[in-house]
């Protein structure tokens, strides 16, 4: 199967830059990590990844595709190879994250999948831009923090930055304050749902992500 809700590059960034917010599943537990999904999709969240270093990562994807609502598409993330990017369409997947510049984004360009690709310097994330890239996962954004992305929108202004790994709510704010275009959340917003942990505390985190990210905290630091 193909994506129900399938993306193209304008929509997937007009989706990006509307709801500033990509989940990321990552889990040891298929059933939970699917619950996740589900969990997100109700509470609003629009781009939810499946890292594919979750168990049964491609059938998480699978059954996630076909029961969230027109609302939401599932992407699939750690994707690495022209392989990776070829089944994970086939399970379903309407867009793709890498963690650098692999084969993997080149692949998700010619199969028509909207694709975020990692990239930590300057020269990476032209590189990833020039692969076909359509916003650049800064990754791990943890290194660097939200001083790094400032710094880096002032020879980029228009490079669609999305900071990835270890954004909590405060920074997610700060990151959106400085420009991003969007966060990328996993464990801050997830904890350990996708592990067979608890879903009410993961709808609280949730709909305090989904009120940060629909306010326009742009230029306020």
């Amino acid at each position: 199967m193909h994506s129900p809700n399938p993306l193209t590059s304008d929509t997937f960034a007009h989706v990006l830059r509307r709801t500033r917010l990509a989940a990321i599943v990552r889990g040891s537990d298929a059933d939970a990590a699917l619950r996740t999904v589900l969990t997100l999709a109700e509470e609003g969240v629009a781009l939810v990844e499946v890292s594919l270093n979750t168990t049964d990562a491609l059938g998480v994807v699978r059954r996630a595709a076909s029961e969230v609502g027109p609302g939401t598409v599932v992407g699939a993330g750690t994707v690495l190879s022209e392989d990776d990017v070829a089944r994970a369409h086939e399970a379903g997947a309407g867009w793709i994250v890498t963690p650098a510049n692999t084969e993997a984004v080149a692949a998700s360009v010619n199969a028509g999948l909207p694709v975020l690709a990692g990239a930590l310097t300057p020269a990476e994330a032209v590189a990833v831009r020039r692969a076909g890239a359509d916003a650049v996962k800064l990754f791990p954004a943890s290194l660097g923090g939200p001083a790094y992305l400032k710094a880096l929108r002032d020879p980029f202004p228009d490079m669609p930055f999305v900071p990835v790994g270890g954004v909590d709510l405060a920074g997610a704010e700060q990151y959106l304050a400085h420009g991003a275009v969007a966060v990328g959340v996993g464990s801050p917003l997830v904890g350990d749902a996708a592990h067979g942990g608890d879903l009410t505390a993961l709808r609280e985190r949730t709909r305090r992500f989904v009120a940060l990210c629909a306010r326009d905290t742009r230029g306020e630091a």
